[in-house]
């Protein structure tokens, strides 16, 4: 290794644990997230994406998490994909959702309604149900819509909203999809990694997520896992040249690279966020530190006076909605400030009702940090003049409406 970099992986190593004095803040978001240093120590390495070492790091990936898929051996495809998440799911829709057929999205937030203008921009029918800010989509009320539109042929679920950090229940709306005789493709940007999806347990066809989400990589790819039979039958149907999952899967299969260029460096950062997951104990344990930072999180923000949006039976491991006080001294920008100044970036509301700001849970953290972050809380409470982090009185009137 040169001087040169030997300089850059000290002036990493310095970040292993982000320090606000350092420079690099704790992201208490949906990710991008805080990635530990052994995952930004390897992007420091150069790949050629055609080079059979690169080839072979795409291959181990693409087992590794049919792996951690657990799908029965053979009865599922991973094929990774260039872009954010949007991509994927436009990838997945477009893919999947044949040119004469029709989605029902099930939106509860902003990547719902997100998907509905995909399906819009791409040319192909669709039903929406808009359940607003945060309620969930229930088993009922699919059932209903199918049963009365014959013409829908695929259902579309997200599975954590990061809008309001709702995990929605994909079970059953699964068992109703599969009941009238549909198929369901599960938009899992912010869960996969951290909560159990073996197709086993619930059925689905296709499911898409990122690299820099529970996995705990870096922005820049992400990845369908898909129904072996289901993906053969979908060749000619992409709108897309660049997003055609088949494609991009037989490209793979004959020649082990991507179609265009890969982002080599975040998917050599990918795989040893992988190896690190597979270390940590796999989903179940990952998704056990982030239930735990939540929790420890929530106790002590409800100490301070905060109220969540959700109660317990929808709380996701992932992110956690909290409605902003009713002290008029309470300004959330001047917040937000006054936490990245502690050292920690939290992330705005999208509730239309009332004011609300959200607090992730995943990435390199644990509960001593999330400790912190309530120590922070406090401190910025009280450099803001605020006595009481009690929400405003429709804050209790929205969350009893989701409790009903």
């Amino acid at each position: 290794m040169s001087k040169l970099d030997n300089e850059r992986a000290n002036n990493l190593k310095s970040s292993l644990l982000p320090d606000p004095e350092m420079g690099e803040p704790f992201l208490l978001t949906p990710g991008p997230l805080t990635t530990s240093f052994a995952v930004k120590q390897a992007m420091l390495r150069d790949w050629g994406s055609w080079d059979g070492d690169f080839r072979a790091m795409t291959a181990d990936m693409r087992r590794r998490l049919l792996a951690l898929l657990g799908a029965e051996q053979g009865a599922f495809e991973c094929i990774p994909m260039q872009g954010s998440g949007s991509y994927l799911v436009e990838a997945m829709l477009g893919n999947m959702v044949p040119k004469d057929g029709k989605l029902l999205v099930l939106a509860n937030g902003a990547y719902g309604l997100r998907a509905a203008k995909t399906m819009e921009a791409i040319g192909r029918a669709y039903h929406l149900l808009d359940k607003g800010d945060y309620l969930p989509p229930r088993g009922a009320e699919v059932a209903d819509i199918l049963a009365n539109d014959p013409a829908i042929t695929h259902v579309l679920a997200i599975h954590c909203e990061t809008s309001s950090g709702i995990l929605n229940p994909i079970a059953e709306i699964s068992q109703v999809t599969y009941a009238a005789g549909r198929k369901l493709l599960v938009d899992s940007m912010s869960a996969f990694g951290a909560v159990p999806m073996e197709p086993d347990q619930i059925r689905y066809e296709a499911l898409v997520s990122s690299a820099n989400k529970c996995i705990e990589g870096v922005p820049g790819f992400g990845f369908a896992l898909v129904r072996r039979s289901e993906l053969i039958a979908t060749k000619g149907n992409c709108h897309s040249l660049s997003l055609d999952l088949h494609a991009q899967w037989e490209n793979l299969e004959k020649s082990g690279q991507w179609r265009f260029t890969p982002p080599t460096h975040v998917v050599a950062a990918f795989l040893e966020a992988l190896k690190a997951h597979e270390a940590e104990g796999g989903v179940a344990v990952r998704g056990a530190r982030y239930t735990s930072n939540r929790d420890v999180m929530v106790a002590g923000m409800r100490e301070l006076g905060f109220e969540t949006l959700l109660d317990a039976r929808w709380l996701s491991p992932i992110i956690v909605t909290f409605f902003c006080p009713a002290d008029e001294r309470f300004v959330f920008d001047r917040f937000y400030e006054l936490m990245k100044d502690k050292g920690f970036i939290i992330y705005p509301g999208k509730l239309t009702v009332v004011e609300s700001f959200r607090i992730g849970c995943i990435g390199q953290m644990d509960e001593a940090i999330m400790r912190r972050v309530v120590a922070a809380a406090k401190q910025s409470l009280e450099e803001l003049g605020v006595t009481s982090a009690a929400p405003p009185q429709a804050a209790f009137e929205e969350r009893k409406k989701l409790n009903a």
